[in-house]
């Protein structure tokens, strides 16, 4: 199941420059952050759907990915967005 547009266009909107600024760092990520709530919740509700297990992992390494990218170029705006997002308690 992907993000609905209203999800999606509300976190564009909240960590974009703009309603179109899709391509942003900050936006990926928090995009990814909620595809990775909803597939988790996938995963606990059935456990044997292994496809869905291997998509919530390849989402989780392209977000670690991105969040190191984030953090070696910006990192106070890398700081804000883990606070924001809730990452890393």
């Amino acid at each position: 199941m992907a993000l609905s547009k209203d999800t999606t266009a509300s976190l564009v909107s909240k960590f974009g420059a703009n309603a179109k600024d899709t391509g942003n760092t900050k936006v990926q990520i928090a995009l990814m952050t909620e595809r990775i709530k909803q597939l988790t919740a996938h995963v606990k509700q059935f456990p044997k759907d292994t496809g869905a297990n291997r998509g919530l992992l390849k989402v989780i390494g392209q977000r670690r990915k991105m969040l190191k990218y984030m953090k070696s170029t910006d990192l106070e705006g890398y700081r804000q967005l883990i606070k924001e997002l809730g990452l890393r308690k």
